[in-house]
């Protein structure tokens, strides 16, 4: 059978590795918790964003095709630019959605090539934290949208906080933490804030349990085919 790029065959046999995935998800991670709340640091984030998922387009193996690629591009580019011209709470919210959605696309690539390796593997174990992390900057998105265009402060503190407050409240509640210091006020704040407790507990017990169990002994020793 022949190895035509792009195909199945490609994806599953792509020795390509999600640590690289990993290490610019943990990076953005640092940039939104130490950034200033500034429209700049929010342009830059979606310029990160974009290249996460270029990069778990290529690892997974589906290919940098030009029109893809360059739509990726366009929306990350367009969006970042868009926040230096234009600053508005309704214009900031709509930079938040383009992130969510970025960072929905990236959960969805890195799921589909995790599901084109045909077997469980290292490159499975990683790519499910990426995605288990990307789904905590997913619902801080979803925050900061909520925040900028909704009415009224997101917080019951009364503040629709930072970026760097908005991603530790959504990490926070998808571990269970619970601390408290930071509540959503709004029935949809609170009900976003319900599903990603559910969602992260549901992930962590199913998909990334399930997976650690299916794995062989030296899994981690032998390179992926």
């Amino acid at each position: 059978m022949s190895w035509r790029p792009g195909s199945r065959v490609s994806r599953v046999r792509a020795s390509h590795t999600y640590r690289f995935v990993l290490l610019l998800i943990f990076l953005t991670f640092v940039f939104i918790m130490a950034a200033p709340d500034k429209t700049w640091a929010q342009s830059v984030l979606g310029l990160l964003l974009t290249g996460i998922l270029i990069l778990a387009i290529w690892t997974s193996g589906l290919g940098l095709r030009a029109p893809r690629t360059l739509v990726v591009i366009v929306i990350g580019v367009g969006a970042a630019v868009l926040l230096q011209t234009v600053s508005s709470d309704t214009v900031i919210g709509a930079a938040w959605l383009v992130g969510l959605i970025l960072a929905a696309a990236i959960m969805a690539v890195i799921a589909l090539g995790m599901a084109d390796q045909g077997e469980v593997n290292q490159q499975s174990v990683v790519g499910a934290i990426c995605i288990y992390l990307m789904l905590g900057m997913f619902f801080s998105f979803a925050y900061g949208s909520t925040a900028k265009l909704g009415s009224g402060y997101f917080f019951a503190q009364g503040t629709d906080g930072t970026p760097a407050i908005r991603l530790y409240f959504s990490y926070i509640t998808m571990a269970t933490v619970g601390y408290g210091d930071y509540t959503a006020s709004g029935d949809f704040g609170r009900t976003l804030a319900v599903l990603e407790g559910l969602f992260g507990q549901l992930y962590l017990v199913t998909v990334v349990a399930l997976l650690v169990s299916q794995l062989g002994p030296g899994s981690f020793s032998r390179r992926s085919s």
